[in-house]
């Protein structure tokens, strides 16, 4: 039998009951600089999704100038192979505090089902036994939301720096070294220098790392997002060697981090960024550590 493709119309309302599945709150919107945000697992009707918001649209499915929400599949916990379908009714929404309602979005009957010629022809099946047909619908009646996250973007830090510096730098005969630890963004922290370079460096280059502290523990959904910049000082002050990023550390990057293999030429360094003590000054400046509180059962 061939396929019949029905267009459907899309609904848009308001009402006042809030999200059924999940609900995801961003704070500090104006420090969101992600092009995409995905929540933590949910269950809903046996599968585990996520929650994706692309707060300046998804560009790659024709979205620039509208915020673009989808729901994807999380097929890596599946016990058994992935199913080749899996229907879902979708309704998004988007909370209004001026109406106090959520703006709802979803799709709401089909004009067009299946041409009239089609059903009547005797040979498609769809009038059987006689005079009969069939016709059904699904309908999820849903119940109030327990699950939820709220993702919180703060830029707000007693002091946003940490300094390091590394004493008889030209005498550092390991392969690597690590700063004290520090603590920004409720998180904890250390710097990583590679004096001489990591391998892909080919020893011409200093390597330079911010590293979540290996203490810290994350669940197995956990994501940190983190803006930083990091710098080598210049000595006298005027020419100061900085790379920034932003990052996304989770659970299975336990102890990772960011940063730069090829940070600065050793000879460089050498010429112009150790100061008379022979101490190389660095340090990492932080604009953004995410904070995300979530229901205790997802």
């Amino acid at each position: 039998m061939g396929s019949y493709v029905a267009h459907s119309t899309i609904v848009k309302n308001w009402r006042e009951h809030p999200p059924s599945s999940y609900s995801l709150k961003i704070d500090k919107l104006s420090q969101f600089n992600l092009n995409k945000y995905e929540s933590r697992r949910f269950l809903s009707g046996g599968y585990n999704w996520r929650l994706a918001i692309f707060p300046k649209g998804n560009k790659a499915d024709n979205g620039s100038g509208f915020i673009s929400m989808y729901v994807e599949i999380d097929s890596t916990n599946l016990v058994s192979r992935p199913p080749t379908e899996v229907f879902a009714y979708l309704t998004f929404l988007v909370y209004s505090k001026k109406e106090n309602k959520y703006l709802s979005i979803h799709v709401w009957g089909l004009s067009q089902v299946l041409p009239c010629d089609t059903f009547n022809d005797p040979k498609k099946g769809f009038i059987f036994d006689g005079e009969q047909c069939e016709f059904g619908v699904d309908v999820m009646v849903v119940s109030p939301f327990t699950k939820w996250e709220v993702a919180s973007f703060n830029k707000t830090f007693d002091y946003p720096k940490f300094s390091w510096s590394v004493k008889n730098f030209s005498e550092l005969n390991e392969k690597s070294y690590f700063s004290n630890r520090f603590s920004m963004g409720g998180r904890k922290w250390t710097l990583r220098l590679y004096p001489k370079g990591e391998k892909a460096a080919g020893g011409k280059w200093l390597s330079f790392y911010l590293k979540l502290d290996y203490d810290e523990t994350l669940t197995a959904d956990e994501k940190i997002y983190v803006r930083a910049h990091l710098r080598v000082r210049d000595p006298q002050g005027s020419n100061d060697i900085t790379d920034t990023s932003t990052l996304t550390i989770g659970n299975r990057s336990r102890g990772g981090g960011w940063g730069i293999i090829r940070f600065l030429s050793l000879a460089k360094l050498r010429r112009a960024y150790l100061d008379n003590d022979d101490s190389l000054n660095v340090e990492a400046e932080f604009e953004v550590v995410s904070e995300t509180k979530y229901s205790p059962v997802v």
